[in-house]
């Protein structure tokens, strides 16, 4: 029992930041780091395009709408090998592998960001959209000042889970080897060969508080800002 704690405690700087001394950060550190950097992308990219399927109706929402079909139907793991090998052909360089993997994730997640905000904004009443009409709001300044911040608010706990989705699916990265926490993990496993249960079970509970504490941090900031006020 010792020695499955001492496996862990032994290599426990590589399996939180990996490299990161030498400038090449991994472990916890780079899931992390992937996970923020997809978020920033998928999210506002996601809220972008809801506003444009809301917006514009006919072929531009359609065309939207079978984008998104698309890419949720496709395993997130193939959409990691098509941009690990297409993105290098397109822009003439090698790119880092976190970054791929980064925009990877972004790109699947914005589609499911998008159905989340328009149907959060699906659900507000349509006398709120009438109304700000009737008050002289274009319909831009309607959706942008009105019901949008409403829709936000609504749709949060939608926005949580695929946050925390998000950080769990950065484990998909193994597969072109970016150095993540799984990464890592198999690393460590491969080069002392012993104790692989005990490392794995570290992993998993590593996840479970990372994905634990994004949820409770998001949500005490969700009650710090919706209560009401004096």
């Amino acid at each position: 029992m010792i020695a499955n704690v001492t496996v862990i405690t032994d290599n426990l700087d590589y399996l939180l930041w990996g490299r990161a001394a030498q400038g090449e950060p991994g472990g916890v550190l780079l899931s992390l780091l992937m996970t923020f950097g997809a978020a920033a992308l998928a999210f506002p990219g996601g809220v972008l395009l809801a506003c444009c399927a809301w917006r514009f109706r006919g072929w531009p929402r359609r065309a939207l709408f079978l984008w998104a079909e698309i890419i949720r139907g496709i395993p997130l793991i193939f959409v990691i090998f098509w941009l690990w090998f297409l993105l290098p052909w397109l822009t003439g360089t090698d790119l880092p592998g976190a970054v791929t993997v980064t925009l990877a994730l972004a790109w699947f997640t914005s589609a499911s960001v998008m159905y989340s905000t328009l149907a959060a904004l699906g659900a507000l009443p349509d006398g709120q959209y009438e109304a700000a009409l009737s008050s002289g709001f274009s319909s831009v300044q309607t959706l942008r000042l009105v019901l949008l911040p409403q829709a936000l608010r609504n749709a949060l706990p939608s926005y949580v889970g695929l946050l925390v989705a998000l950080l769990k699916d950065t484990s998909l990265a193994f597969i072109v080897n970016v150095p993540e926490l799984t990464t890592v993990a198999g690393q460590v496993n491969n080069r002392v060969q012993v104790y692989p249960a005990a490392l794995f079970i570290f992993t998993g509970l590593v996840y479970y508080l990372l994905c634990s504490a994004l949820e409770f941090a998001v949500k005490r900031h969700q009650r710090r800002y919706s209560l009401p006020a004096n």
